[in-house]
C-alpha cells in the first residue's frame, strides 16, 4: 500500500487506539509513534444493535469493545471536522473497523487512504511497516 510521507496512521482494537506517523518514504514507511488516546467512551447502543448473530449465542461480542470503535470514529470525526486530519491509514481489527467505518462522517472518509483489516496495535515497529508496505 502507498503510504505517502507524514500520513498518520491509525491502530486500532478493542481496547487500544495508536497514532503513529510515516517519516519514511511512501512505499517504504519508517513509522514513529505521536500518541496513544485514552477515550471515552459514549456509544453502547450501536454495539447493541450490530451485534453478530454469533456473538449473541456465544456472548464473545463486547459492547466496550464495540464502543471503543464508535469513540475511535467520533474521534476522527471530530478532527476531520476542524480541518486537522490529514491523510490516514487506518488498520484494526474487523470489527473495530467496522464500526470505525459505521460511524465516520464523509468528510473523515475522504482522508482514509488505506484500510488493513488486521489488529496490528501489539505489534512491533517493523512488522507494522511491513504490513502497511505489503498491504
Amino acid at each position: 500500500m502507498r503510504c505517502p510521507q507524514n500520513t498518520l496512521v491509525a491502530l486500532a482494537n478493542g481496547k487500544r487506539f495508536v497514532l503513529m506517523r510515516n517519516v519514511g518514504q511512501a512505499f517504504e514507511p519508517r513509522l514513529q509513534k505521536v500518541e496513544e488516546l485514552d477515550l471515552l467512551l459514549t456509544n453502547f447502543s450501536a454495539g447493541v444493535r450490530h451485534q453478530d448473530p454469533a456473538g449473541e449465542r456465544s456472548g464473545s461480542t463486547d459492547i466496550n469493545e464495540l464502543a471503543h470503535g464508535a469513540a475511535i470514529a467520533e474521534w476522527l470525526n471530530d478532527r476531520a471536522l476542524k480541518g486537522e486530519l490529514d491523510e490516514i491509514v487506518i488498520a484494526a481489527d474487523p470489527k473495530t473497523l467496522g464500526q470505525i467505518r459505521q460511524h465516520c462522517h464523509s468528510q473523515t472518509e475522504e482522508k482514509i487512504i488505506g484500510e488493513i483489516d488486521k489488529d496490528l496495535t501489539n505489534q512491533p515497529v517493523d512488522a507494522i511497516e511491513r504490513a502497511i508496505a505489503s498491504a
